[in-house]
């Protein structure tokens, strides 16, 4: 089970994120699900993603291929305050921003997932949504394009099963439930 942070400033700004604490509203709708999810957990190492873990009541081992994808200059940026050209060359495939590409990104989460495969049983991890969008597409074989079409949001769970190292897709994008 994949579980989005909760809200950041960026995320309320539609921004690339950029490693910052959960804003008021994140803290508190966090906390209200405190004990819905149980059990031992992964977090990405971002400030959000242990935050939220924290007032999840969840206690976590901290995964440094669970980080949102490097957006190296952007970070922090609204996508409507980047140029057209820039948008362009990174939706083809470059890094404009310095950062990673969506194909190394991809990769990253894909080595993570084939490590879970192997592990068997049952996983908890608290990331970002480009995490989660990046397995579903992993999970899916799907073609880059994807990634943009899928929707990952604030508090809400993506949950994959894996099958002699094959992955299926159970749900995306539901609420996590108190």
């Amino acid at each position: 089970m994949l579980i989005r942070h909760a809200t950041t400033s960026a995320v309320r700004r539609a921004a690339f994120q950029a490693d910052e604490p959960l804003d008021e509203r994140g803290v508190a709708a966090a906390s209200a699900l405190r004990g819905a999810v149980t059990g031992d957990a992964l977090c990405g190492p971002s400030a959000r993603a242990r935050a939220t873990a924290a007032a999840l009541g969840l206690e976590v081992k901290v995964d440094a291929a669970l980080d949102e994808c490097d957006f190296g200059a952007w970070s922090g940026r609204a996508l409507a305050d980047l140029g057209e050209a820039e948008v362009a060359a990174w939706l083809a495939g470059g890094a404009p921003h310095g950062g990673e590409t969506l194909a190394a990104f991809r990769a990253r989460v894909g080595a993570w997932l084939g490590e879970q495969a192997a592990l068997g049983g049952r996983g908890v991890a608290v990331t970002s949504g480009g995490v989660i969008k990046a397995a579903v597409c992993e999970a899916l074989a799907a073609p880059d394009a994807a990634f943009w079409r899928i929707d990952a949001a604030p508090l809400h769970t993506t949950e994959l099963h894996a099958h002699d190292g094959r992955w299926t897709v159970a749900h995306v994008n539901a609420p996590v439930r108190a």
